[in-house]
């Protein structure tokens, strides 16, 4: 089976690219053994949490740079929110990672738009947090990713003033405020 199909990702609009590239991919023994490890979850729960890490992995990579600290952090909270065991919470991350370095431009939107389907009210203000988490694991909030937490924000049908809310949490950890005349 698809990898890519397998975790939810490319069900609608993969392209051509992306599914030779999850064809070569899937016949891998490593990859046979992720979607072997990953086949215990129901398959609603597994696009779930692929596509929540996706979008983590997503905010992470939007300074075209994921960190170990940013790695960890999203490790932790699928962890958590995953209701995983840590080998599968790091294994989700590391597919997650891969995915968004490798088909971000055309899958970002597609997958944040399957997770906005599939989670609830609550679980889309707790996804916003997240990301500011991620965001923030490495010391400080770049430009880009507030840019990428404000796109995916506005895709799961948030707000302006929700988004500026969720934001105003972490503003200590924002760079464009660091360093200001006044400011501790």
């Amino acid at each position: 089976m698809n990898l890519l199909r397998r975790l939810g990702f490319g069900a609608a609009g993969g392209g051509e690219r992306g599914d030779a590239a999850a064809g070569a991919a899937g016949e891998t023994e490593t990859v046979r053994k992720i979607v072997a490890r990953l086949e215990a979850l129901p398959p609603e729960r597994a696009r779930y949490v692929a596509a929540f890490a996706y979008v983590l992995s997503r905010v992470a990579h939007a300074d075209l740079s994921v960190t170990a600290d940013e790695t960890a952090k999203m490790e932790e909270i699928v962890r958590r929110l995953g209701h995983l065991p840590e080998e599968q919470a790091v294994l989700v991350v590391e597919i997650a990672k891969a995915q968004s370095r490798l088909f971000g431009g055309t899958e970002n939107y597609l997958v944040t738009r399957e997770l906005a389907g599939l989670a609830t009210a609550e679980q889309k203000r707790e996804l916003l947090d997240c990301l500011f988490a991620v965001a923030a694991a490495d010391g400080g909030i770049s430009s880009p990713e507030e840019a990428q937490i404000r796109q995916v924000a506005s895709e799961l049908g948030f707000a302006l003033e929700d988004f500026v809310a969720a934001r105003s949490a972490w503003r200590e950890h924002r760079d464009v405020l660091r360093g200001l005349p006044g400011r501790e």
